[in-house]
C-alpha cells in the first residue's frame, strides 16, 4: 500500500477503533487504487464502485448521527476516511462537500424533516449533497451575494440568481444554497438564509465549467430563475445563514486539508519507492542527497500538516474552538501537498510527466488546495486579524 510509509512511526495518535478504521479504509480504497481513479476520469465516468462500497460500508457517514445512518464518530473519523482514501490515489472532492459541509451542516441545523429525507443519503452516499455559496462577483465576500430568496404566499420562496464553482451537481440528489433574504432584518441589514432544493428543481439550469482539474469531478455555474423551495426546507431559521454556514466552515477547512494531507502521502510514497527502485550509474538515485532532502523536507511538511489538521478535527469534535486551527491546517496542507507532488514529480524525471506514473494529473487538484475552499491569502487575513489583532485589511 501506498500509504504504508507514513505508518511506520506515526506521528499522529489515534486509538485503536481510529487505526483500525484507517486500515480498514485503506484496504478497501486499494482495491481500486490510482489506475482506477485515472481511468473513470479519463472516461469521463464517476468512482461510482468506490463511492457505492466507502458508502455501504459506513465510512463516508462516520461522523453524522447513528439515528440518521451515520456511524456516531466526529470529524476526525471523517478525516482519517479522506485522507486514507487519498493517500491511496483516490482523492474524493464529493467527499469534503457533501460529507464534510453539508452533513456536519444537516446534522447541526436542519429540521427533523429533512434530516430524515437527507441525512442517510449523506451517510451512505446514495444521496449525495452539494453547496452552493460562491458567485460570479462576490468570490470569498459572502456579504456581496446577490442571489436573493423571496418569499411566496404559501409559506415558501423563489430563488432567482447564479452561483459559481458548484462541484457535483451531476451527481448530486440536493443542493444546499446560501441566498439573500429579500427583506432586510430586524436592524435594516442584508440577512442570509440556507435552502435545500433538489437537483433537479424547475427553474435550474446549470452550465459546466471547462476546469483545469483532471478528476471525475465536475464543477458548474448555476442559475436559479424562480426555482420554488418549500415552506419546510429552509435550514434552520431565517435570517439566521452565516449561523448555518459556520457549522460547515470549520469542518470544510478540516477535511480539505485532510485531502490534501493524503495527496501529498501518495505523492512522498510513491517517489520513495521510486528513488529506491530507479538505479542510475549502479546508484539508487535515493542515495543521492539532492533527491533525499528534498523527500525528507516534503515529508517533515506533511508530518507537520497532519498534526495540525488532526488536531483542528480534536478541537472541533470536543466542542472548543477551532477556527484558527482549523485555518493553519488549510493553509500547511495545502502547501505541503504541493511541496510534496513537486518532489514527486522531479524524482521521477521525465517519467514524472507520464500519466502512467499517476502524479502529473494530480497535479491542479493539488494545486486546488491553496485556493479552494478558501484562498491562502484570506486564511493569512483571518489569522492577522483574529490570531495577532492586526487591523482587518479588508
Amino acid at each position: 500500500m501506498t500509504g504504508d510509509l507514513f505508518y511506520a512511526s506515526d506521528v499522529v495518535a489515534l486509538n485503536d477503533q481510529q487505526i483500525a478504521l484507517r486500515e480498514s479504509v485503506a484496504k478497501l480504497t486499494d482495491k481500486y487504487g490510482r489506475a482506477y481513479f485515472q481511468d473513470v476520469a479519463k472516461r469521463g465516468l464517476k468512482p461510482v464502485e468506490l463511492w457505492s462500497e466507502l458508502g455501504a460500508a459506513g465510512f463516508l457517514g462516520v461522523h453524522l448521527p447513528e439515528e440518521y445512518g451515520g456511524g456516531g464518530g466526529g470529524i476526525t473519523e471523517l478525516s482519517i476516511v479522506i485522507e486514507e482514501t487519498a493517500a491511496h490515489g483516490c482523492p474524493l472532492m464529493l467527499s469534503v462537500s457533501s460529507c464534510g459541509i453539508a452533513g456536519p451542516i444537516f446534522a447541526a441545523h436542519a429540521s427533523t424533516i429533512l434530516k430524515e429525507r437527507w441525512l442517510s443519503g449523506i451517510a451512505d452516499g446514495t444521496g449525495i449533497v452539494v453547496f452552493a455559496i460562491t458567485e460570479p462577483d462576490a468570490g470569498t465576500n459572502t456579504h456581496k451575494i446577490t442571489t436573493t430568496a423571496t418569499p411566496t404566499p404559501d409559506g415558501g420562496w423563489r430563488l432567482n440568481g447564479a452561483k459559481y464553482w458548484t462541484t457535483g451537481v451531476d451527481e448530486a440528489a440536493g443542493i444546499l444554497v446560501v441566498a439573500r433574504d429579500s427583506e432586510p432584518g430586524p436592524d435594516g441589514k442584508s440577512t442570509l438564509s440556507l435552502f435545500m432544493i433538489d437537483a433537479d428543481a424547475p427553474g435550474l439550469t446549470r452550465k459546466k465549467i471547462d476546469s483545469a482539474l483532471q478528476g471525475p469531478e465536475n464543477s458548474f455555474m448555476l442559475f436559479f430563475d424562480d426555482v420554488p423551495v418549500a415552506a419546510d426546507s429552509i435550514i434552520g431559521e431565517q435570517g439566521k445563514g452565516f449561523r448555518q454556514v459556520f457549522a460547515g466552515l470549520n469542518p470544510e477547512r478540516i477535511t480539505a486539508s485532510a485531502l490534501s494531507n493524503g495527496i501529498g502521502r501518495y505523492a512522498i510514497s510513491k517517489a520513495v519507492r521510486y528513488a529506491n527502485e530507479r538505479s542510475v550509474w549502479s546508484t539508487p538515485i535515493g542515495a543521492h542527497q539532492g533527491v533525499a532532502h528534498p523527500l525528507a523536507s516534503a515529508y517533515v511538511a506533511v508530518q507537520q500538516a497532519r498534526l495540525m489538521t488532526y488536531r483542528a478535527a480534536q478541537l472541533h469534535d470536543e466542542g472548543n474552538e477551532a477556527a484558527e486551527a482549523s485555518n493553519m491546517a488549510k493553509i500547511v496542507a495545502g502547501e505541503a501537498a504541493m511541496q510534496a507532488l513537486d518532489q514527486a514529480m522531479q524524482t521521477h524525471g521525465g517519467n514524472g510527466l507520464s500519466q502512467e506514473y499517476g502524479l502529473a494529473d494530480l497535479w491542479f487538484t493539488a494545486r486546488m488546495g491553496r485556493t479552494a475552499p478558501v484562498s491562502r491569502e484570506m486564511v493569512l487575513n483571518h489569522i492577522a486579524q483574529h490570531s495577532l489583532g492586526l487591523p482587518k485589511s479588508y
